[in-house]
């Protein structure tokens, strides 16, 4: 039986980030086509963390900066390795490929952390991003991480576009590998009568959820209520700080409600879910659920990218002013013959772009061609090569420097 090691930068929490979710997919996956799976991570434990074990998937507790990891991955037979996120690669990558350089290196992105983080910044100024802001410190880092690994995992096809029109990342090493959703198995929903009020909802340990919670308080939802002023708006989301809790305020029907134990009780009872996002990358699995639950949705373009269809069409309305939003919002939960539209709509979405059933057949068959034809399509990355023999000196290096601090600061 073939052995994928997943070098996680979190443990998997599903029911607290897209992120999670996407990870226990991608688990679910390589299982079906009967691999084995080591989930291994440095991090804590978290209460919130999926049970891989029930899935037959093995947990390894590893260490950053230490050899352990090295004499662990020797004695394994390992046929592939993932890294959850281009940092993982940048620690552990020069560690794999010298305890098992045979082994197929996959990177999953996650999403395009330098998109997001340029996209962040030109927010804070207050400004359009530049194409000039691509060409960051983070991206010059995730995009040799892409030409260090075999295969990497794009989630969006806007990201897989702007990899290949801007990066001029061949196109050979990329595979375009969103969301997966069982289509087959979408129940009917509680129509436009059954439903009220509105939700947001988005783990708040990531900024463009925390910003898009501000914004909802300071501008949008004061205009939706001025023109709805019985309706409630509910804030679900893991890991809430106190100065999220803080904005709760049942006068102005901004409930701050924090974890969500299952998002489909609470999606399924709201007419709209708003989701103002003013940057970001990736999809955004908000709005997948909102989909899959047929709760339509006002979102931003940064929102739906990714995630609309060829004309743009969308499960509800796009808009990206404090205005506009608020009043799509109000047209969305007013106009019934609208929201059913957008209902259909969601499902259409989820059966044109992201059915498991279309998408996994494809996904196997690229990663399985590259594993077969692994030496040859290594020769053809001659990038990766010259990027791997310097780079990976660098991080040996100082690996190694922090492995050695650390065993003189034990003595």
């Amino acid at each position: 039986m073939p052995l994928l090691v997943i070098i996680g930068y979190v443990w998997p929490e599903p029911k607290s980030s897209a992120a999670g979710y996407r990870m226990l997919s991608l688990i679910e996956l390589f299982i079906a086509q009967g691999w084995q799976v080591i989930f291994a991570s440095a991090a804590e434990k978290s209460l919130q963390r999926a049970d891989l074990q029930a899935l037959g998937v093995k947990e390894q507790q590893i260490l950053l900066n230490d050899d352990s990891f090295d004499h662990w991955l020797k004695g394994l037979s390992v046929q592939a390795v993932m890294f959850d996120r281009f940092m993982l690669e940048e620690q552990f990558g020069w560690r794999v490929e010298a305890s098992c350089p045979q082994a197929l290196r996959i990177l999953d992105m996650e999403d395009m952390h330098s998109l997001r983080d340029a996209r962040h910044q030109a927010y804070k100024a207050g400004r359009l991003l530049q194409k000039e802001d691509l060409n960051s410190d983070i991206a010059v880092r995730e995009i040799a991480a892409i030409y260090r690994c075999d295969i990497t995992l794009v989630i969006s096809e806007y990201e897989m576009q702007l990899l290949q029109q801007h990066f001029a990342v061949p196109k050979s090493l990329l595979c375009y590998c969103p969301f997966f959703v069982d289509t087959k198995n979408i129940i009917k929903h509680t129509g436009f009568e059954q439903r009220q009020h509105f939700i947001a909802i988005g783990n708040f340990r990531h900024a463009p959820n925390w910003q898009a919670v501000l914004w909802l308080k300071q501008s949008i939802w004061p205009l939706i209520r001025k023109q709805l002023p019985q309706s409630h708006l509910y804030i679900y989301g893991a890991y809430p700080p106190p100065k999220a809790t803080a904005l709760h305020n049942a006068m102005e029907g901004f409930y701050v409600k924090g974890w969500a134990e299952n998002v489909s009780d609470v999606m399924q009872q709201a007419k709209v879910c708003l989701a103002p996002l003013a940057f970001g990358a990736g999809l955004k699995g908000k709005l997948l659920d909102a989909m899959q639950f047929g709760t339509p949705s006002v979102t931003t373009d940064i929102g739906a990218e990714g995630m609309q269809l060829a004309d743009k069409s969308w499960a509800g309305l796009v808009a990206n002013d404090n205005a506009a939003i608020a009043s799509a919002a109000v047209q969305l939960y007013q106009d019934s013959s609208l929201w059913i539209v957008a209902q259909q709509q969601g499902r259409y979405i989820l059966e044109q772009k992201f059915s498991a059933a279309k998408l996994q057949p494809v996904i196997w068959q690229q990663i399985q061609q590259t594993l077969d034809s692994l030496q040859l399509h290594r020769m053809n990355n001659f990038t990766g090569i010259m990027l791997q023999h310097h780079a990976y000196r660098s991080t040996k290096f100082m690996g190694q420097w922090i492995e050695a601090k650390n065993r003189l600061a034990k003595k």
